[in-house]
């Protein structure tokens, strides 16, 4: 049995169809079991719990040989009692990092990496067998875009550093690997796409896979900030999410990782469009 947080954001849902096509059974924590379970496969059982509270993550864990964890939240201030009650109950632990990461940093250069950074040493102390999955950008994270696509053909935003876009898909598989196989405790392994992409390069790529001209707009980090908050986004959250506009770092180098663990090249951003093109047509 393998416990999915974040089972129905676009990696966890990845990763929970991938294990029930192994043939692993699958057991979900969520919030919300009755939204959960209206939108994951029958097979999976769903279990109420939230990770902001760890003493009521008995009966999601109990039975449970490893967790695949996603972090909701921007500090990692809550993880040691989290990483105790999964330690009580499982083996292992696969966490979903971020490949921005810099493990010769003092300090981290971006909230986003700097919380993953701390969760990642947290879960190095645990006592739990760990595997750690740093992933690059993921590619499903262009949803977020289809509106503005569907509307106007436009999409404004700052400008961020170009990323190894790595397709979810990708990512569940070797997150599977390494969950369900021995030979992966202690290993951090990187994962990315094929190329490095700009987000005008993303936005290129949807429209030849809808046969639609697009094009990408850049917005100053100030304006998107407004708009982020104007929203409603809460303004440490905001602040995560544009820190990178701000510094603009390199993008990490691309892997082999995906090939090396799955057996397949990792997909292209070309394809994931094509895969995706009704979402934005």
């Amino acid at each position: 049995m393998i416990l999915v947080t974040g089972a129905t954001g676009n990696a966890g849902r990845q990763v929970v169809d991938r294990l029930l096509a192994a043939g692993v059974a699958v057991r979900a924590l969520a919030r919300d079991p009755a939204a959960a379970s209206a939108v994951l496969p029958a097979e999976v059982e769903v279990v109420r719990g939230d990770l902001a509270e760890p003493d009521g993550l008995r009966a999601a864990l109990t039975g449970v040989e490893s967790v695949f964890l996603v972090w909701p939240f921007i500090t990692a201030a809550g993880a040691p009692p989290v990483l105790d009650a999964i330690a009580a109950h499982a083996r292992r632990v696969v966490y979903l990092s971020s490949a921005g990461v810099d493990d010769g940093a003092e300090r981290q250069a971006d909230p986003i990496n700097r919380f993953h950074a701390d969760m990642e040493r947290s879960i190095a102390k645990s006592g739990l067998e760990w595997t750690v999955l740093r992933a690059s950008t993921l590619a499903s994270n262009a949803l977020g875009w289809a509106g503005q696509i569907r509307a106007t053909g436009v999409v404004r935003g700052p400008l961020m550093p170009a990323k190894p876009v790595v397709h979810e898909r990708d990512v569940a598989a070797a997150a599977v690997r390494v969950s369900t196989e021995d030979g992966h405790a202690g290993a951090t392994y990187v994962l990315t796409g094929p190329e490095v992409l700009s987000r005008a390069d993303q936005v290129h790529a949807i429209g030849a896979a809808i046969g639609r001209p697009l094009r990408f707009e850049q917005v100053t980090a100030q304006a998107a900030r407004a708009q982020l908050l104007a929203d409603g986004r809460p303004p440490e959250l905001v602040d995560a999410l544009l820190a990178t506009a701000e510094t603009q770092p390199p993008p990490p180098p691309i892997t082999t990782t995906v090939q090396d663990l799955t057996g397949i090249p990792p997909r292209t951003f070309r394809q994931w469009a094509t895969d995706h093109a009704p979402i934005f047509r």
